[in-house]
Order: C-alpha cells, then structure tokens, then sequence
C-alpha cells in the first residue's frame, strides 16, 4: 500500500519507491498475460482480469501522483529510487505501448470479420432482377439489402 502522509525520512522514501515499482510490475505482467492470451485468439481469458487490470492501473496513477508530490524529497532521500522508477517506468510505458497495439490489431481484425460476414450476409440476401443483384426497399430509409446486422458487443 502507498504511504499516503508526506515522505519526510529515507524509509518512508525508499517505501513509496519500492511501493511504485512494484504496482509497475504487478500491471506488466497482467499486461503481457492480456496480450498473450488475446495473441493466441483467447478474447475471454484475454479480458477476464479487467478488474484486477483496473484496481492496478488506479494504485499505479495514485503512486505516480504521490511520487510527483514528493519529488524533491524522493531526489534528496534516494535518488537510485528515483533512477530505478525511471528506469521502471521505460520498461512499463513499452508494455503499456505493447498491450495497446495488441489491442488494436485484435479490435481491427473483429471489425473486418463483422464487416465481411455483413458483407456476406447482404449479398445472399439481395434478390436478384434478370440476373443482376436489386436493392430492396429498407424499413430504416437506406439503400441497405436486407436489412441491418445486429450483432452484440459483448463478449
């Protein structure tokens, strides 16, 4: 837990470092199991420690805003802390870039599939005219073939 009254000594300075980097460490490697899990196309493993990847994140942005407020005193009582949270902090902001990127290219791909099985879907549907494909009327007012796809968000 982070030491929540102001750091005035070397052990409560070198507490709140030890504190930081080890919240640092704990959401990495949730991270990396995230993306590992979304990698290999386990979306539900993938996503199954959100509430722990949010209580981290939350104690990670809290120890970052008491570090802030205590710089000056983290410099004069131990500044290798400060260097080892930096250094901590470059390995973390690529794991975060990572996982983002993971991410991304999962929320891409899901796109393309629900877009071409739209696709799909709309070709079967629309009637054909002398063998050429006709577009229905739709009840929504679009040039749509077949209606809308409704799909859930969920997972």
């Amino acid at each position: 837990m982070l030491p929540r009254n102001p750091v005035a000594d070397r052990a409560s300075a070198e507490a709140l470092v030890v504190s930081v980097a080890a919240t640092m460490e704990a959401l990495e490697a949730l991270l990396a199991r995230e993306s590992a899990h979304i990698r290999a196309g386990r979306l539900r493993e993938g996503l199954s420690e959100s509430e722990d990847k949010a209580a981290l994140a939350g104690a990670y942005l809290q120890g970052l805003e008491t570090a802030k407020a205590n710089a000056v005193a983290l410099a004069r009582f131990t500044p290798q802390g400060v260097e080892r949270l930096r250094a901590a902090h470059r390995r973390f902001t690529g794991a975060v870039e990572t996982n983002q990127m993971v991410l991304a290219t999962a929320r891409t791909v899901s796109e393309g599939l629900i877009k071409a099985l739209a696709d799909d879907i709309g070709r079967a549907r629309a009637p054909t005219v002398y063998g050429s494909p006709s577009l229905s009327p739709s009840p929504y007012g679009r040039g749509t073939p077949g209606g809308p796809l409704v799909f859930s968000r969920s997972l």
